[in-house]
């Protein structure tokens, strides 16, 4: 399996968090074992820190995984993506970094206090490298929240300039949520946009990936994620549209394997995420996984998961690393989850699948100017981890009224298998096409956890159709389709429930273990209480309704027995309050073993640390009418 190596301070007992993703390789675990299937039902809250006042107003979709390092936890926090340090045992508050970029600030795509942020050890001096919503890298001393005066302009690196193209240092349409990834000396960076059904322009930023000196600031290399002139995959852009198409970032979180000295990121697609007819071809490097040098930003190898993506399944999430054993033959792998719920396992050094991944024919656009791909990737093994297309069979069954009346809402959309292209919306119908997974997922930005011991991986996925309509629309954008429904069709007659009854059956959320040796399903379980207007709907009163899970965006976290995460959306919990629960399942069968009770959903994917003795386990969690805040649990003392 997998070497990964956490960091153990003085105390023996205590370990550490100090990555967004539990460590470079992503694998979101941690051997810590104190809290466990018999007591965690015992956990106690330690301490809450409220974020209200870390900006002019409070925030409500708190996403940040905090790192510990040392006894101090590190998080972005607020409106105005302050960061933090608390202390790890108390949350007491040690100190606030603050940066008002004005009119800069407001003007951002990505805007709120983002996921994270990044820790590096120099020399024995703890650093802190965070984003800002203007998109500003900025460099503090982990012990003072003071900036390094020897990185970039007074500890900034303003991000909007050496990208090898022009951008409005004010109104340019570059940001990032994602936390950087420090390895040695390199940072590195992506970039996201606003979200992309209905841009103003065929034209737009181009959203290439960058390494940075940790000691200077300055740019070490970029990688032209859309490729131009004579570059390798400019081809792949017809009609020179590479010069004004943009987007094609990196939006969310990176790996590094330091041994090999290898950085791995997932891109997104380019600009307008469901019409591709200003930008013929399979538009490399989009919706790849994408292998680099670490020092130099070399092309190690990629490959294309979609290719002239439509559907905004673009790559939402950091690939994990895992050493396996198929067939007897041991593999250093990568396995990349996605929207589209397959997982895409790679041999990381050569960028060879492990099993086949067949190019298959898909059916072509009908809507003017469209030019789709004639066959997309197909994986062969691991299996699909959540449903994927429409067909009558996916409606709900509950009773036959409601079956009947499904299919009456489904007969005004195009249905049919994955990769069914979106449709111009018009009034007779079809309205659009019925998309499932949604451009949301499936698997999202919070990924996926391995246990790097079992090479067992666990990934959350959602179940939730939405249809997919074009329209053109000259005064809102000069492309000639972007998402929409016909004028002629209200929003009631296009709701995709029955009285509030998704149309999908469910589970509507679920976890699903896959082993990565055998590329097989190991568990299953839906993931999340059956929300309460499902369990009190006059429509499904005697009806046996299973769990349903719950959607969200959810990321898990792995610890030496567990699989725990918390709920999306809120509920009336078994105690009677309103709320959610944190969940842990037994790693190996999938069996609930324990549930704690939080007061808003879980928006920020979970991290465990140990200290003096205690292990605790930290999650953002807000939501409608709930500000963020970061709750700590931790076992009672003895």
């Amino acid at each position: 399996m997998i070497a990964v190596v956490w960091s153990v301070p003085a105390a023996a007992q205590d370990i550490e968090w100090r990555t967004y993703g539990g460590d470079l390789a992503s694998t979101r675990y941690s051997p810590a074992d104190q809290i466990d299937a018999a007591n965690f039902n015992d956990l106690e809250l330690a301490w809450s820190l409220r974020t209200d006042n870390f900006g002019p107003e409070p925030e409500f979709n708190l996403q940040s995984t905090p790192l510990m390092v040392g006894g101090v936890l590190y998080s972005t926090v607020g409106t105005r993506r302050s960061v933090i340090a608390a202390d790890a045992a108390t949350g007491e508050l040690l100190w606030i970094h603050r940066l008002d970029e004005g009119e800069r600030g407001a003007a951002a795509p990505r805007r709120l206090s983002g996921r994270g942020l990044a820790y590096r050890d120099h020399d024995g001096v703890g650093q802190i490298f965070y984003v800002t919503p203007g998109y500003q890298l900025v460099g503090l001393d982990a012990a003072t929240g003071r900036r390094l005066a020897s990185f970039g302009s007074g500890g900034v690196v303003d991000l909007k300039e050496n990208m090898d193209q022009d951008i409005d240092l004010v109104t340019g349409e570059v940001g990032l949520h994602a936390a950087p990834i420090v390895a040695g000396d390199t940072i590195l960076i992506g970039a996201a946009h606003l979200p992309g059904g209905v841009p103003e322009s065929m034209e737009n930023v181009k959203g290439h990936v960058r390494g940075f000196d940790a000691n200077t600031g300055e740019r070490n290399w970029i990688f032209h994620t859309v490729p131009g002139g004579d570059e390798f995959g400019a081809d792949t852009w017809l009609n020179e549209s590479w010069r004004y198409s943009g987007n094609t970032g990196v939006w969310g979180q990176m790996t590094i394997d330091e041994e090999l000295g290898i950085a791995y990121f997932a891109t997104e697609m380019p600009t307008n995420d469901y019409y591709g007819g200003h930008r013929h071809g399979d538009n490399l490097f989009a919706d790849s996984l994408v292998a680099v040098d670490l020092k130099t930003g070399e092309r190690l190898w990629y490959y294309q998961f979609i290719h002239h993506d439509v559907w905004d399944w673009d790559l939402p999430c950091a690939p994990i690393l895992v050493d396996i054993t198929v067939d007897g033959r041991e593999i250093k792998a990568i396995a990349q989850p996605s929207k589209q719920t397959w997982l895409y396992v790679f041999d990381r050094v050569t960028g060879e699948p492990v099993w086949p991944i067949e190019e298959r024919a898909v059916e072509a656009s009908n809507v003017p100017g469209e030019l789709l791909a004639p066959t997309q990737p197909f994986p062969t093994k691991p299996p699909a981890y959540d449903r994927q297309g429409v067909a009558v069979d996916d409606l709900i069954d509950f009773t036959p009224e409601l079956r009947a009346a499904a299919e009456e809402v489904a007969s005004h959309y195009r249905i049919g298998p994955i990769f069914t292209p979106p449709t111009a919306s018009v009034p007779e119908g079809p309205w659009g096409t019925l998309m499932l997974p949604s451009q949301a997922g499936g698997t999202n930005w919070p990924g996926a956890s391995l246990d790097p011991e079992t090479g067992i991986i666990y990934l959350y996925s959602y179940t939730q159709v939405v249809s997919l309509g074009l329209i053109n629309d000259p005064e809102r954008s000069d492309m000639n389709f972007i998402r929409g429904r016909a004028t002629e069709v209200s929003a009631r007659e296009a709701a995709l429930t029955i009285d509030g009854i998704p149309i999908i059956k469910p589970p509507w959320g679920r976890i699903t273990a896959i082993d990565l040796n055998g590329g097989e399903i190991l568990w299953q379980v839906p993931h999340g209480a059956t929300p309460d207007n499902i369990r009190n709907h006059p429509r499904l009163q005697g009806v046996d309704v299973p769990r349903t899970g719950r959607i969200g965006r959810i990321g898990t976290l792995n610890t030496k027995t567990l699989v725990v995460a918390g709920e999306g959306g809120m509920f009336t919990t078994p105690s009677g309050e309103r709320g959610a629960m944190l969940r842990a399942y037994d790693k190996m069968t999938g069996e609930e073993v324990g549930e704690v009770y939080m007061p808003a959903p879980q928006t920020g994917s979970p991290m465990t640390y140990m200290l003096d003795g205690a292990q605790y386990i930290v999650v953002a969690v807000s939501g409608s009418g709930e500000s963020g805040r970061l709750l700590a649990y931790r076992l009672p003392p003895e």
